[in-house]
């Protein structure tokens, strides 16, 4: 089914995200821009971390989380391990939620219209998948440019 299969791509792309976050040496380079990168690599990850709970955890798991989306790209300074807590804690949402969304489910409509118009469930985990990816070379590429060429 494909929902195991999301449940692993998830789990392994997070846990990429916080490879990524312990790579970085000085804590700080976490929530530092350059020239014409606007989001640093501490709100990505906030981002992504409101991004999964809302679209996953509370729409498919039914979790009730509240979503402060302007908080995720103004929020400064969250220590790396309360990122990666959190991190950890999204990846157990997903492998909560994920389970339970059959073969029919997946076919359904997804709960809300987030994209211009609205798309079956399954279109939109996958959407979510990518979405995951497209920051997480993000994060890699920040890490990359602001400390450490490694």
């Amino acid at each position: 089914m494909l929902n195991y299969t999301l449940m692993a791509l998830f789990e392994r792309d997070l846990k990429r995200v916080i490879n990524e976050l312990e790579l970085y040496r000085n804590e700080a380079d976490l929530w530092r821009v350059e020239k014409e990168i606007a989001n640093s690599a501490g709100n990505l990850v906030l981002h992504l971390i409101g991004n999964l709970n809302t679209y996953i955890g509370k729409e498919l798991g039914q979790t009730g989380y509240v979503r402060n989306r302007e908080l995720e790209f103004s929020q400064k300074d969250v220590p790396r391990e309360e990122l990666i807590a959190k991190v950890n804690e999204t990846i157990t949402v997903i492998k909560n939620a994920l389970p339970a969304v059959t073969d029919e489910m997946m076919q359904r409509e997804y709960p809300l219209v987030v994209l211009q118009e609205g798309t079956s469930t399954e279109y939109f985990l996958v959407h979510l998948s990518t979405h995951l990816n497209y920051h997480l070379g993000q994060i890699n590429y920040h890490r990359r440019l602001v400390g450490d060429r490694f």
